[in-house]
């Protein structure tokens, strides 16, 4: 008898707290003043411009180097895979992890597609950033570290083959 008592309560509770939920909306809003009305004007078309192609080069060009207290060693690889190609750049150390404050990683695939990536601190060894490539041998990497003093320098141009067959 008890036990049929506490049921009965609680569902009655239940039902006064979804009645009371249902009550607690805002009242309806005022009504909107009477719309008026805009004169339009005819638009003029605006030419389009054509699209000048860019030509992207694929050659590997001259790299700097960084000084030794601002160091910073890179490992670049493709995983090999045919079905989802990917290149990664990964930090394996040196000096400059702590003071080198961006590398941008710039990916020229074969194809004509230009992929671009970042990575910021704080590094580690072990930090990668991976970006799709193609599986052909002539896709082009290139990474960029900013000093300290916010100059950029091309640490890193070559190419990066598909697969290595040593």
């Amino acid at each position: 008898m008890n036990r049929k008592l506490i049921i009965i309560l609680s569902l009655m509770l239940c039902l006064v707290l979804a009645l009371a939920a249902g009550c607690s909306q805002p009242a309806t809003p005022p009504a909107t003043p009477a719309p008026t009305t805009v004169q339009t004007t005819e638009a003029t078309p605006v030419p389009t411009p054509t699209a000048v192609p860019t030509t992207v080069s694929i050659t590997p060009g001259p790299t700097q180097t960084l000084s030794d207290i601002w160091g910073i060693q890179l490992q670049v690889a493709n995983n090999g895979e045919a079905i989802d190609p990917e290149i990664t750049t990964t930090i394996s150390g040196g000096k400059g992890m702590n003071v080198i404050p961006e590398i941008d990683v710039t990916i020229t695939r074969s194809d004509g597609v230009v992929e671009e990536g970042k990575m910021v601190q704080p590094f580690s060894i072990g930090k990668a950033l991976t970006l799709k490539g193609t599986t052909q041998n002539k896709d082009r990497v290139e990474v960029w570290a900013y000093t300290p003093q916010g100059d950029k320098l091309k640490i890193y141009d070559a190419y990066v083959p598909f697969r290595s067959y040593n």
